[in-house]
């Protein structure tokens, strides 16, 4: 499946803004990322297993719900990450 990298994350990617990923839910594409780019899901999960707050995930443009949202081959999985400053 397709995966839209944000930004700050494209470090991982080496400048890569879409990349592929394997999986049958959200959670098990974000394991697979992070095998192909290390510490990637850390910048998204937090150690509780929950997206942090300022990440923001979406499945074919809707909000995902849940780690274990159900994927497809053909679905798109877009990452957000929010914008702070002052």
């Amino acid at each position: 499946m397709r995966v839209v990298i944000p930004s700050p994350l494209f470090s991982y990617t080496s400048g890569q803004r879409e990349v592929d990923a394997r999986g049958t839910c959200v959670g098990d594409v974000l394991r697979d990322l992070d095998a192909h780019y290390p510490g990637m899901r850390h910048r998204i999960i937090d150690e509780q297993d929950r997206v942090r707050p300022h990440i923001r995930l979406f499945v074919n443009g809707e909000a995902a719900s849940s780690l274990r949202q159900p994927l497809a081959d053909s679905d798109e999985l877009v990452i957000v990450a929010a914008l702070s400053g002052g």
